[in-house]
Formats: C-alpha cells, sequence, structure tokens
C-alpha cells in the first residue's frame, strides 16, 4: 500500500490543517520546510489574493505544499430568514450603536468554481484538498490534470465510503474535537457525529486509501496513539496557531492561553454552519446553535460588524474564537518546532 508520504511527497506523513482567518502562506511555506505537508485555506481568498498566496508559497518552498476549498452550495437567500437573524442581533446592534440598515447582505465564503480551477492551473500545487465532499466531476478531472492529489474530510463512515468512491487519494477522518468548520456533507444531523478515536479505526477498516487521522491532537503522544489505531498520518491544526507564522489576531491568541479554551462548542452563529471554537459571550446568551441563523455561509455578514466594533474595544465577545477540544498543545514556537515535536510521535 502506498505510505501518505509517497502520496504527498513529503518527508513527514503530517498535514498543518488549513485555517481560514488564522494563517496565510507564511504558515504553510514553514510548515512544509519542515518537511511536513503545509496548507492554504483558499475559500475567503479573492482571486488577486490567492495568486499572490501561490506566487508566496512558489517562491518560499520547492516542496510540496496542499490549498484547501470548500464545496458547499451557496443557498438561497431568504429575506426573512435574514430579517429574522437580524433582529436576534438587535440588542448588540443598539448596545455598540450599529445601524443594521447599513449592513449589506452577502456570502463569506465561495466554494471551488472553473475559475479557481482555471487561476491553480497555472500554479499547479501538487495536493488540493476540500471541505464539505468533492467539487462537481468535470472540476475534479481538471484538479487531477495536472497531477494534484486529492483530499478530503469525512466525518462519518458513509462520507469516507462516498470520497473513496468518488475520487478521493485520501481521507480526512475529522474527529468531533477538531477546531473550525465541520466537514460534514451527507447529513447535517450532529449526532452522527464521532470522535476521532471513534472514527478513525472504522475508516480504516472500511476503506482502501489512506486514512489521515484530525482532532485533538496535539502532540507526540496524540499523533503515536493516532498511528497506533491505523492512520496512514495525522492532520493538525490548534497547535499551530500561537506560532509566529499564524496571523491569529491578539484577542484570539489571548483567548487560546486563558482558561477559556478549555470550553469550546460547535456554534452556527458565526457562519450558519456547525464549526468548534471558544465559548463566547455571544455563544452563551444565544446558544451555540441557533435555529435562527441564515444558512452556510450567509449568516456571517449581520454578524461582523458586531464583531468588529468588540474586537476595537480589545473583546472577543462576537468573534469567532475557533480552537479544537485540546488546546494544550497551543506554544509559541515556530511552525518548525512544533513541526518537529509533533514527528516525534511517528517514531
Amino acid at each position: 500500500m502506498t505510505t501518505l508520504q509517497q502520496l504527498l511527497g513529503t518527508e513527514l506523513p503530517l498535514v498543518q490543517a488549513p485555517m481560514a482567518g488564522v494563517q496565510g502562506s507564511a504558515m504553510a511555506v514553514a510548515v512544509s520546510n519542515a518537511g511536513a505537508l503545509g496548507s492554504l485555506p483558499c475559500a475567503m481568498l479573492s482571486p488577486d489574493a490567492l495568486r499572490s498566496e501561490l506566487a508566496a508559497i512558489r517562491a518560499g518552498t520547492d516542496k510540496p505544499f496542499n490549498v484547501n476549498f470548500f464545496c458547499h452550495t451557496p443557498p438561497v437567500p431568504s429575506a426573512e430568514r435574514e430579517a429574522t437573524w437580524r433582529s436576534a442581533l438587535a440588542p448588540y446592534y443598539i448596545e455598540h450603536g450599529i445601524d443594521p440598515a447599513g449592513i449589506a447582505a452577502g456570502p463569506g465564503r465561495n466554494p471551488f468554481s472553473a475559475d479557481v480551477a482555471d487561476l491553480l492551473a497555472e500554479f499547479r500545487p501538487p495536493v488540493v484538498s476540500f471541505h464539505f465532499g468533492l467539487p462537481p466531476a468535470a472540476l475534479l478531472a481538471q484538479v487531477r490534470g495536472w497531477g494534484a492529489k486529492v483530499l478530503a474530510s469525512a466525518t462519518t463512515l458513509d462520507e469516507a465510503l462516498w470520497l473513496e468512491a468518488h475520487g478521493a487519494d485520501a481521507v480526512i477522518a475529522q474527529g468531533l474535537e477538531a477546531g473550525g468548520h465541520r466537514g460534514h456533507f451527507l447529513s447535517h444531523d450532529l449526532t452522527k457525529q464521532l470522535g476521532t478515536f471513534a472514527l478513525l479505526p472504522q475508516l480504516v477498516r472500511a476503506v482502501k486509501v489512506p486514512v489521515i487521522a484530525a482532532g485533538g491532537i496535539a502532540d507526540a503522544s496524540g499523533v503515536a496513539a493516532a498511528m497506533a489505531l491505523g492512520a496512514a498520518g495525522v492532520q493538525v491544526g490548534t497547535a499551530y496557531m500561537l506560532a509566529p507564522e499564524a496571523t491569529t489576531s491578539a484577542i484570539h491568541r489571548a483567548a487560546l492561553k486563558s482558561e477559556a479554551a478549555r470550553h469550546t462548542a460547535l456554534t452556527n452563529l458565526f457562519t450558519g454552519r456547525p464549526a468548534r471554537g471558544i465559548v463566547n459571550r455571544v455563544i452563551r446568551e444565544l446558544g451555540p446553535i441557533g435555529a435562527v441563523a441564515p444558512e452556510f455561509p450567509l449568516a456571517t455578514s449581520a454578524i461582523a460588524p458586531l464583531r468588529a466594533k468588540a474586537e476595537a474595544k480589545g473583546s472577543g465577545d462576537f468573534s469567532p474564537l475557533w480552537s479544537g477540544q485540546n488546546a494544550s498543545g497551543c506554544r509559541e514556537v515556530s511552525a518548525a518546532e512544533i513541526t518537529r515535536a509533533l514527528a516525534q510521535g511517528f517514531r
């Protein structure tokens, strides 16, 4: 069986999780140069920004790297649901002196598209990963056309089998502990979501492609545990968020270093889709999963001004403080040092 290192062309079977909002090309370059697979989150990048970041990666490393995209179907906006959502946020608008009439509605993240595929073809990234399933077959074929390997997240056994059947070269077993957005796409029923070490062995037994463990892995002992359960490799995100190469905000960094990081929750308040982050004021007061939040990614626009106002005052009350359940591995050291420490788990 092909090892993950052979598939990816890396020295280590370690993937740095793509983390939109807290990292860019600098993190990807540092991790790739340290022997693992650095990743660039691309779902929130404009075409110009994507081109600039890809150029920076190509200039910074000759090692393999990964670019990550979302595959959601953009929802049809509902004026009624948007109004209901803004009504729920109205007390906060008043508190912060925000006129909701001046807030433009709109998406915060775009799915993978033909235009993006054409842009990527100029740079031919060696690995392309997807969240929320896979793109249409024609787009996937275009990605494969320049020899890229395809990774995708599965949160259930059914999703892993689907991804294998539809062309994924490796499956990322995203456990419930993982920070950021859940990658589920076949069912929105959160009761079907499993912890990493419950999900991982089921996927290893069921699929023939390599399985990468993700969620709750923060140090070498966690890496070793995942490998003992049959993982071909691991994906780690939260442990990198305090590295100097990360763009994590001062407010977010302070939260990760505080006792607040012990309490995370899945919440749809920031984007409309369940994602794990540190519990803050808006999660406590509105409840982590709100039925009134518009579908992903339409919830973003109405809450963004509150985030901006609060952060200007040094508060993370309305910020998506993404974090996995295990922030114990967060250290203020270089991404290369974090990579080397994690690699001890492969011995």
